[in-house]
């Protein structure tokens, strides 16, 4: 089954968490692949030690990127330099080989190990910004045993993959604090 958890909402990957963590409890084994994430959230320092049947990745760099006319200077601004703005349909090519690479990473443990769950945590984020195409994950897709549950998370979805998917969860932002000026909590949002 081909499951994705999008929309704007919180609670993306702590859904995709929650399930590798059902799934290693049913003695089963777990890839989790983060796009877009360095080693610097909070949940990555458990899931490294939680359990020999889970494989934790990522590909990010350490900072955010933007198509050119997303943000205002004045955003851009306030990011400084943790934010890389490009030209549509134009990002940073070392980006694209860093998020490509994972993938077929992915496809290269699937090939020497069983995997029961594959998550690619962020990926619908990679496809939004031009960093993996389409052509690529359906390719990557096809490929994937029948018996194996693939989990896409991430804002964005697009509507290709919606349309391919056996369960589709959008995450709906009602209320936030982050709209009060609160930031990111340690343990909470990273």
């Amino acid at each position: 089954m081909l499951q994705i958890y999008t929309g704007n909402g919180k609670g993306k990957t702590t859904a995709a968490i929650g399930l590798a963590i059902r799934c290693l409890g049913a003695g089963k084994k777990v890839y989790f692949s983060q796009f877009m994430k360095t080693l610097s959230y909070s949940e990555q320092t458990i899931l490294q030690q939680f359990s020999p049947n889970l494989t934790l990745k990522t590909s990010g760099k350490p900072y955010f990127i933007a198509k050119e006319g997303m943000l205002t200077d004045e955003e851009i601004a306030q990011w400084g330099d943790m934010i890389r703005v490009y030209p549509a349909e134009n990002p940073p090519a070392d980006y694209v080989k860093l998020v490509n690479d994972s993938l077929f990473e992915v496809l290269d443990a699937l090939n020497k190990h069983k995997y029961d769950l594959i998550v690619l945590d962020e990926i619908n984020v990679a496809i939004f910004y031009d960093l993996i195409t389409r052509p690529t994950v359906e390719n990557f897709l096809a490929k994937i045993p029948a018996e194996t549950e693939i989990v896409c998370t991430g804002r964005y979805a697009p509507d290709w993959l919606i349309k391919r998917a056996d369960l589709v969860t959008e995450m709906k932002e009602i209320k936030h604090y982050y709209q009060k000026g609160v930031q990111g909590r340690k343990g909470i949002e990273n």
